[in-house]
């Protein structure tokens, strides 16, 4: 008969899993601090048929934005500063350039947004399916801010 663990992540089938290493480095944060994470179950995981542990990379889009402000101080000179407070720091799911123009789709939690920006705009950034970004949502406007 199986059990479930308290730490066990709803995950579905298609979701990348993670070795804890792998995600400690998306997150910018230490090996150890994971482990303790997945250990207290601040963090779901799945677990392989020899015991390893596996983060869904969903359970790591909940982690974005509050890893991202523990290092902020350092980073902040790493790009400019923006008076819109409206930031939303998700995960790139698609991109698609034509011509002059480039559809970004990223997810925030569980939600998805999209922004329409120039195809210079996402090239001069370097944007690739899979990079942590910024949403800044001003009135109807989404701009895409590289972290």
């Amino acid at each position: 008969m199986a059990t479930a663990r308290k730490n066990a992540a709803p995950r579905r089938d298609s979701e990348e899993l993670l070795r804890p290493r792998e995600a400690a480095l998306l997150l910018n944060i230490s090996y150890p601090t994971i482990k303790q994470w997945i250990y207290g179950g601040k963090l779901k995981t799945a677990r392989t048929a020899g015991g390893h542990y596996r983060i869904p990379r969903s359970e790591l889009d909940r982690f974005l934005y509050r890893t991202r402000d523990q290092r902020e101080p350092e980073r902040r000179g790493a790009y400019r500063r923006i008076s819109g407070r409206n930031q939303l720091v998700g995960r790139i799911v698609d991109l698609r350039i034509s011509g002059l123009m480039a559809q970004v789709t990223l997810t925030v939690g569980e939600q998805e947004i999209t922004s329409i920006i120039t195809a210079g705009a996402a090239r001069e950034m370097g944007l690739k399916k899979g990079q942590t970004v910024a949403a800044l949502i001003k009135a109807t406007e989404v701009m895409i801010l590289r972290v």
